[in-house]
């Protein structure tokens, strides 16, 4: 423990920072989420986003399962200020909770015995910054409210929920997208601001947390989106967001910024090539992409391009066998420069 400051247990063996969809289904898929329901789990999730230190990009509660897009930082070297650490605290436990937990740690440093201090804090630190944890607890919780609500007992999902880790830039944002369609594919909505319990409608209603997701997904532009990188106005991110989404042919647009021309063309969804996003130095296309229930982004693995995803096979090769000689697998049935760890079709995710 140093001065006056926290310090977090170090990660587990076999987690990492990073971002990560991940995604959990109801036991026998049944169609149990309603609009209590929805607005309960997404009042938890940002709940423990905040006592978790993780950053939640985008997400989608549907009627059966949900996916977020999660960015999980490198545990601080610093630790955390007492005042961090107690304010955390706060947001899950009653007043007299929190006091019995301050008194525990007083009362250990003026007996100046610090691996008590540690202890105590150690109950409450190890859940921080942690994928498993934030999405352990996330689940519990929702399921003993949504049990006592219903008056069932058990457990509410199908398993242990799915990850992949997804590379930052373009396949982060390829994904945010694909997670903010889900319910115009499950044919919900006819447009995804109209359904308000995902990231990109709680942004246009206004919703900082939401903003700050969208924000940080497209706050790495690629190479055709021109330029040095500039911070920009809200208006304008969600403009360019609008443009992933829009490449799925949802609707019509037309939009011109200051670096590059980009037009995006509605055809009739019938035939291939629904939409086109076209700027100045050619064409990019993630329409057959995200029109696609890409099963990779479910069951990928590893999201990401060619040497991200090398890299991380890399790092992990002892669980391979040995005729494997690299990591990165093209995604069938779309052409796309984005790669996964597991070979699998296009399918339902």
């Amino acid at each position: 423990m140093r001065q006056g400051r926290f310090l977090a247990p170090g990660a587990r063996e076999g987690l990492r920072a990073g971002i990560y969809h991940c995604v959990s289904r109801v036991v026998d898929r049944g169609f149990v989420l309603e609009k209590r329901e929805k607005e309960h789990f997404v009042r938890l999730m940002r709940l423990y986003e905040r006592f978790c230190g993780v950053r939640v990009l985008a997400f989608c509660v549907m009627s059966n399962h949900f996916h977020i897009l999660l960015e999980v930082p490198q545990r601080p070297e610093e630790g955390l200020s007492e005042r961090a650490f107690f304010a955390r605290l706060s947001l899950l436990y009653s007043e007299l909770h929190v006091a019995e937990v301050r008194q525990q740690i007083q009362e250990r440093k003026k007996a100046r015995d610090w691996d008590g201090v540690e202890e105590v804090m150690g109950r409450y630190l190890y859940r921080m910054w942690d994928l498993s944890q934030f999405m352990k607890t996330l689940k519990q919780r929702f399921t003993q409210w949504f049990n006592k609500r219903h008056g069932r007992r058990g457990t509410l999902w199908e398993e242990r929920f799915k990850s992949v880790i997804v590379e930052d830039g373009y396949a982060a944002r390829v994904i945010a997208a694909y997670i903010d369609l889900n319910p115009v594919r499950a044919g919900m909505v006819k447009a995804p601001e109209k359904y308000r319990w995902s990231g990109y409608a709680e942004a246009l209603a206004g919703k900082p947390e939401a903003r700050v997701g969208i924000e940080r997904v497209m706050s790495q532009f690629e190479e055709w989106a021109g330029g040095r990188r500039e911070r920009k106005r809200w208006r304008e991110v969600v403009s360019d967001y609008r443009v992933i989404l829009f490449s799925d042919g949802e609707e019509d647009s037309r939009g011109q910024d200051r670096r590059q021309r980009v037009e995006v063309a509605r055809r009739d969804p019938a035939r291939e090539g629904v939409a086109q996003v076209r700027t100045s130095e050619g064409s990019l296309s993630s329409a057959r992409l995200l029109r696609y229930k890409v099963k990779h982004f479910v069951d990928g693995a590893v999201i990401g391009s060619e040497a991200f995803v090398d890299e991380i096979f890399l790092a992990g090769r002892s669980r391979f066998g040995d005729r494997r000689t690299s990591g990165a697998r093209k995604m069938r049935g779309c052409e796309t420069s984005l790669r996964s760890l597991r070979d699998l079709r296009s399918g339902s995710g």
